[in-house]
């Protein structure tokens, strides 16, 4: 019964986030200021397919987050399936226009403070996580110039405030890690050239969400 509960559960949370992510991203994409998305021709085309998408990526996660743990405190598994519907929400709009919006990382930080104490966090180490992986990544991007989106910079820093030093080194290694061998597997067939610019954010919020599953 109770399986069956948390499946109608997920369900539901899975649609209304869908339905309320794809508006989100939609509105971003509108009030969006000139040159900020890399493909503006294509968010009518994005848009139709989006909402069911993002509620089966939703669902899924929702629902094993649920059927496994379901012996963990209520409060840890509401902050665990709000971090992984921010993850969802930056890796659709990085693979879609190769952006994240501040709007959007804003409450996710602000989330990421409010847990830290009512899920009884170390706050020194996650502000440290947050201001070391930041500076790490803001120096990167300008040693790469530009290399490192200013987007994934924040995201970085965003991660720190939930994730801590530990944790977030280990999602950092695991999405250069992914993302170096999808980079190679570009440059391999042809479909990106040496010093095209390639998106390290999705690799990063899919660690994060993997990590969060196991």
């Amino acid at each position: 019964m109770l399986t069956v509960m948390n499946c109608l559960l997920s369900i539901l949370l899975a649609v209304g986030g869908g339905l309320l992510g794809s508006r989100w991203i939609a509105a971003s994409y509108q009030s969006a200021a000139e040159g900020v998305l890399s493909f503006p021709e294509r968010r009518e085309e994005q848009a139709k397919k989006r909402p069911l998408r993002l509620a089966m990526g939703l669902g899924f996660l929702f629902c094993f987050t649920l059927l496994t743990l379901h012996s963990m405190h209520p409060l840890r598994i509401a902050f665990l399936m709000v971090f992984q519907y921010f993850m969802l929400l930056y890796t659709w709009t990085d693979l879609e226009q190769r952006v994240i919006f501040d709007k959007m990382l804003i409450p996710f930080v602000l989330i990421g403070l409010v847990s830290i104490p009512l899920l009884d966090r170390v706050l020194t180490d996650h502000l440290l996580a947050a201001a070391v992986g930041g500076a790490v990544f803001l120096a990167l991007a300008v040693l790469t110039h530009g290399g490192i989106g200013s987007g994934d910079v924040k995201l970085i820093a965003a991660l720190g405030i939930w994730l801590g030093s530990d944790m977030l080194m280990t999602v950092v290694i695991a999405g250069i890690v992914m993302g170096g061998l999808a980079a190679l597997l570009l440059l391999a067939t042809g479909k990106r050239k040496k010093g095209d610019y390639f998106a390290y954010g999705p690799y990063f919020t899919i660690s994060a969400l993997i990590f969060t599953l196991l």
